[in-house]
């Protein structure tokens, strides 16, 4: 399924009904990441996924994190609410100026200003986030990204691999006004319980291409050998003068910071 496609948001709402926001799936358990103001308050949720799947969740079945604005909600399997999980980018800087995918009444394209200290109001106390991505948006749907507007809890997707950048925030409020404010998951922590949820989503929800995670690589090199059909007769051989000089400048020590991931295969198939 596309980064586009509805079926990847949870909604998230009060026992009575009320919207409260949305999030996603992150791992294999199920687990919905979304913002702590999604939950801020409730002693149950009512999380609802594909078609008429949905469930309800008890306070101890919440993890709240209000000093980075996100909240995690065990739902206890993939199965239970049918939405595919999705994988998030272990790139630690998204530059300013780059161009996200955010839900705002449907998808929309943002761009990310850049990095800001923040504070977010919970019911309880304010708290100081060190580093929230600012993000600029057009104004169709900049009424979402407004205090318990729509997008709260909602993620921000790479538009190129799908994965999850960070998770946006309707009551994060910086230095200066800006449309929207966003809490990135890579750099927010690496204590449990979000060290331990990204641990668990790079290793069972397969990244691709500039977001290519551990379980992505399993997968690409579980298909390449599978395709291979085992150990063949050994074609003549056939220069590649531009993969020759590419391995000819990483081998010259210090001058080339790239690193080389291998899929490799049995001999003879040419994987």
């Amino acid at each position: 399924m596309g980064s586009g496609d509805r079926s990847t948001l949870v909604r998230i709402c009060d026992p009575a009904g009320r919207p409260r926001g949305t999030g996603f799936v992150a791992d294999d358990r199920g687990t919905v990441v979304t913002s702590h103001e999604a939950v801020d308050g409730l002693l149950r949720l009512v999380l609802h996924g594909t078609g008429d799947r949905s469930c309800r969740v008890e306070a101890d079945a919440i993890t709240a994190i209000p000093e980075l604005d996100l909240a995690l909600v065990r739902t206890g399997g993939l199965d239970v609410l049918g939405v595919e999980p999705l994988p998030i980018v272990l790139r630690d800087r998204i530059g300013a100026g780059t161009y996200v995918r955010i839900a705002a009444h449907g998808w929309r394209e943002a761009r990310v200003l850049g990095v800001t200290p923040v504070t977010y109001n919970a019911t309880d106390r304010s708290y100081r986030v060190g580093a929230a991505m600012e993000l600029a948006l057009g104004t169709d749907g900049r009424d979402a990204l407004r205090l318990r507007g729509a997008a709260v809890g909602g993620p921000v997707l790479d538009p190129d691999s799908g994965a999850v950048i960070a998770v946006v925030g309707t009551a994060l409020r910086g230095e200066h006004p800006a449309a929207g404010f966003a809490v990135p998951l890579v750099g927010a922590g690496t204590d449990a319980p979000l060290g331990a949820l990204l641990r668990r989503n790079a290793t069972t929800v397969p990244g691709y291409g500039r977001d290519l995670n551990l379980a992505g690589a399993l997968q690409l090199a579980a298909m390449s050998v599978g395709a291979a059909g085992g150990p063949g007769a050994r074609p003549d051989p056939v220069e590649r003068p531009d993969i020759t000089a590419e391995f000819a400048a990483f081998t010259v020590a210090g001058e080339r910071p790239e690193v080389v991931l291998g899929l490799v295969a049995e001999p003879g198939t040419g994987r």
